[in-house]
């Protein structure tokens, strides 16, 4: 009798489906659409980082153009 319970009961689904795919893929787009956007998170963040770095080099340069005599 266990034996005929253990054949007749249904076998699990194993594995993702082609559903669970095209959920996942469409996520996965929906967050690259709003982190990669112009004026984005990503870019916004991006760009702060670039000014900060120019900013450093230009202060640099003018402390190290205003620490030495200029030769004539």
């Amino acid at each position: 009798m266990l034996r005929r319970n253990i054949k007749e009961a249904p076998k699990k689904k194993k594995g993702q489906s082609t559903v669970e795919y095209l959920v996942l893929v469409a996520a996965i787009i929906g967050a690259l659409i709003i982190f990669l956007r112009p004026g984005g998170p990503f870019q916004t963040a991006f760009n702060d980082t670039l000014d900060e770095g120019t900013t450093g080099m230009v202060n640099m340069a003018e402390r190290l153009r205003g620490s030495r005599p200029l030769s004539p």
